[in-house]
């Protein structure tokens, strides 16, 4: 038998599920605040990973991926333990907020400190309850308010352990990146724990493409990791391009923006990209790639200033057009009207 897996002051026993109710720093009006970690702590040995959603306030989509994934069945077959976090940053998304009421990001705050801000306190609290206890995770996002991003995966692939689980995410679209200082991808490989950072769609919004295909990479990396049975492999399995670097377009001017090339687009070196208006006088002022390679996020919102990013375009090793059309098959696969749901786990 398996020893209990331990969060807080709370043991989950082999073979049981639980909902733990982690305390944290109360609400300013004196509310308690807890953070929520559903544990699914199997009696088979296997590996621990973690999934985490909102640690930015206003990013929603992974809170449903992370709902979707636990409603998946009775889990009677799973091997090892899987812990969720579906919210994070529950001081921001009470707010509607990216960042905490400190005005600190929490994603430039691990691994935290147990006597530092607000931030550094709740970075501190999952890095030493959460992360330290998992052997490999999954950390949810979404692009910013009025930006969207192509769904995608963010790692540092020179780790082939991390670029194994990549892979099996099965989106078009990996961008080989390096960590930021105090993000939870930097805390996670420096305690040697393969992390994948995925990104898609924007803040506030639910985004039903990118929702499908997080559940979805969710679950093929727990087949890959062996905690899920392996399912006959699709008549035609994603294989991602990767992205080594990436590239931001800003606004020539101030003005309104009139985008003209959607997410996924493949586009060449001075094609045009959208145009900035002055609401004003009238003039025109065009917006053109600085490189080729595919857009894989895009402002959202006609209001930008001088300098505001606008499109992010990725470039690949490999043929745009190729990468621009597996997107699009991609796409399709999760579109409404094609998408069909996995069998329940059991």
């Amino acid at each position: 038998m398996r020893a209990d897996f331990i969060v807080g002051n709370t043991r989950v026993p082999a073979g049981e599920r639980s909902l733990v109710q982690l305390p944290i720093a109360g609400f300013n009006l004196g509310e308690p605040a807890t953070l929520p970690v559903h544990v699914l702590h199997s009696k088979h040995e296997g590996p621990t990973l973690f999934i985490s959603a909102a640690v930015h306030g206003d990013e929603l989509n992974g809170v449903e991926i992370v709902r979707r994934v636990l409603g998946r069945g009775r889990w009677k077959r799973l091997k090892g333990t899987l812990v969720a976090v579906p919210v994070v940053n529950v001081y921001g998304i009470v707010r509607a907020s990216r960042y905490l009421p400190d005005r600190r990001d929490l994603n430039r705050n691990f691994p935290g400190s147990e006597r530092g801000s607000l931030a550094a306190r709740l970075a501190y609290v999952f890095t030493h309850e959460i992360v330290r206890r998992c052997t490999h995770g999954v950390d949810l996002h979404t692009g910013a308010i009025h930006r969207a991003n192509l769904p995608q995966i963010r790692a540092n692939l020179t780790d082939p352990e991390t670029e194994r689980l990549a892979r099996a995410f099965g989106v078009p679209v990996v961008v080989n990146s390096l960590v930021r200082d105090g993000s939870l991808r930097q805390c996670a490989a420096e305690l040697g724990i393969p992390i994948l950072l995925y990104e898609a769609g924007e803040a506030l919004r639910y985004d039903e493409v990118a929702i499908r295909a997080g559940v979805q990479g969710v679950l093929g990396v727990m087949r890959e990791l062996g905690m899920l049975p392996s399912q006959p492999p699709k008549p035609k399995k994603v294989d991602p391009f990767v992205a080594n670097q990436t590239t931001w377009v800003r606004a020539p001017v101030t003005g309104m923006l009139r985008a003209l090339v959607p997410l996924g687009t493949s586009v060449a070196e001075g094609e045009l990209l959208a145009h900035v208006d002055n609401p004003y006088g009238g003039e025109q002022t065009s917006v053109t790639a600085r490189v080729a390679g595919v857009v894989i996020g895009r402002a959202q919102c006609p209001l930008v200033h001088e300098g505001d990013a606008v499109y992010h375009i990725a470039h690949f090793r490999d043929d745009s057009d190729a990468v621009e059309e597996e997107v699009s098959l991609f796409r399709e696969e999760f579109e409404v009207s094609s998408y069909s749901t996995e069998p329940e786990i059991v």
